[in-house]
């Protein structure tokens, strides 16, 4: 069932506006202005600025998470993961992580699940490529590891065919 509520709404939007035009660096009343709404709406669904982007980053991690069950391989996945249109969120995601560690308020209940939620999807994936059950769990951290590195690596660089070698031949790795 899908989630018509108006916080639900605000995220969407959200989601889709930071995509698009970027969020950590701006205010929370300028969100507010971007995504046709008031700041007091934002604080009332989401308690502050960074409720708002914690919320927007883990809802993009979740839908993510989502993707790879239905993906048939990495490649694919990979594919999707640097698509243009993620890379603001992508962005965020790597603000929010750093200021969540740093104990920024209103930020660390991003790390809540911010590594195991992602370990089960993987082995699941893993299991598909063959991977012995016994050795799926540190192939998950390492491949969570890899990836996300991979993304900061083309968030700061922008260097796609960079990035792109270094998980193909991670990826081929598995073949």
């Amino acid at each position: 069932m899908i989630d018509t509520s108006p916080r639900a709404k605000l995220l969407d939007a959200a989601i889709d506006h930071i995509a698009h035009h970027g969020g950590a660096g701006k205010s929370l009343r300028a969100l507010a202005a971007g995504l046709g709404t008031s700041h007091r709406m934002l604080i009332y669904h989401f308690g502050s600025k960074e409720g708002l982007l914690t919320a927007v980053a883990r809802e993009v991690e979740a839908r993510q998470r989502t993707a790879l069950a239905d993906v048939g391989e990495g490649r694919e996945f990979w594919r999707r993961l640097t698509d243009e249109d993620l890379r603001a969120n992508e962005k965020l995601f790597f603000q929010l992580w750093g200021q969540a560690l740093g104990g920024t308020p209103g930020t660390t209940e991003f790390l809540d699940g911010v590594v195991d939620d992602w370990l089960g999807p993987i082995e699941a994936l893993l299991a598909r490529y063959g991977v012995p059950e016994a050795d799926r769990a540190a192939h998950a951290r390492l491949g969570l590891a890899v990836t996300r590195g991979l993304l900061l690596d083309l968030v700061t660089t922008g260097d796609r065919e960079a990035v792109d070698a270094a998980m193909e031949r991670f990826l081929a790795m598995y073949e």
